[in-house]
């Protein structure tokens, strides 16, 4: 109920939802049963189906990391955390076809011609040849890092926080990113026969990436996907999800928006990392993610820090959804299999 109630602040003005807030704001949080009878009261459950007709697929995890970083670069911190650059465009396709409203363009100008804007490997190339000569790089530099494969994953999850040396810590959040479809490294791994499939954890990859330091660089351009950041207050909320609202650690998930609306409660059937243990519980679809694609396709987020990330690492489990969207309106099209 509290994740849904700070998803309110962005659902208010739909008038699917005006209602619903107006009463969830009257329901104490304290009050599970207050709570739970309003779920049922407010919201009709519909089993969301792939176009394939199955109510079946994949559910992983994500988190915020922290990462040591320096605020300028020194000794081995020399890799960049960038924000956007300044030639960076992006064209919203929804303007012109509304059926587009969650696809939009990312490019560069070259003359009079838009063309894809830089690869992960053209990127670090670029910001590489500008640092070696000592010239402007092209997007501004929010903080420093060590590791290239904590970046890496930095970028994966889309957000975290920047651990300096004076102990306080930069929160990160999503900005944008180049344009280009994201690659797996676990798939890449798995292909190239250094993994199978039950080892591609987030662990796994990082034990392999420390054990085969020649070949990192090559697998991480595989990803050509690129993610850019800007910084956030400072505060004990969570990180900003795709909806505009802190998450909540146990009950924000990422979702598909083209099936699940931002802002809906989701009933999540799924288990826990490496285990037959049911997790079952009511969530609020506040997030996107670049891998998050398809009806059924959720990711769980777990919270900050080392122990949120080993069990989102290890979490690619089995899962069903069904979505809660206000009784007696229309639920939206493509999201709802069978109520």
């Amino acid at each position: 109920m509290r994740a849904f109630l700070v998803g309110c602040a962005k659902l208010g003005s739909a008038s699917a939802w005006q209602l619903v807030c107006e009463r969830a704001r009257s329901v104490s949080t304290e009050d599970e049963g207050g709570v739970r009878g309003f779920f049922e009261l407010e919201f009709t459950p519909y089993r969301v189906v792939s176009p394939e007709q199955s109510d079946r697929g994949l559910v992983t995890g994500y988190y915020e990391p922290v990462v040591q970083g320096r605020l300028r670069k020194s000794g081995d911190f020399v890799y960049p955390v960038y924000g956007v650059p300044d030639d960076l465009i992006v064209v919203d396709l929804a303007t012109v076809f509304p059926e587009l409203k969650t696809f939009r363009l990312r490019g560069r100008l070259e003359g009079k011609r838009l063309v894809p804007y830089y690869s992960r490997r053209e990127i670090e190339d670029r910001g590489a040849r500008a640092d070696s000569a000592g010239s402007d790089v092209f997007a501004p530099v929010l903080a420093w890092v060590a590791d290239p494969v904590e970046l890496f994953f930095l970028h994966i999850q889309g957000s975290g926080q920047v651990e300096l040396e004076s102990g306080e810590r930069m929160r990160l959040g999503y900005a944008d990113q180049n344009g280009h479809p994201y690659r797996s490294l676990g798939r890449y791994l798995i292909d190239k026969g250094e993994l199978t499939l039950e080892q591609a954890s987030m662990q796994s990859i990082k034990a392999w990436t420390r054990a085969n330091p020649d070949k990192v660089q090559e697998a991480l351009n595989a990803n050509p996907s690129y993610v850019f950041f800007r910084p956030l207050p400072a505060g004990d909320g969570g990180p900003l999800g795709a909806l505009g609202v802190p998450l909540t650690a146990g009950y924000s998930l990422a979702v598909d928006p083209r099936y699940i609306p931002l802002g809906a409660p989701v009933f999540l059937a799924t288990s826990y990392p490496l285990s037959d243990q049911a997790l079952e519980r009511l969530m609020v679809a506040q997030d996107t993610g670049g891998a998050i694609r398809g009806a059924v396709r959720a990711d769980f987020y777990w919270g900050t820090g080392e122990t949120a990330g080993e069990l989102a690492g290890r979490m690619r489990q089995s899962g069903r959804v069904w979505l809660l969207w206000p009784r007696g309106e229309r639920p939206p099209r493509g999201s709802a299999g069978t109520s």
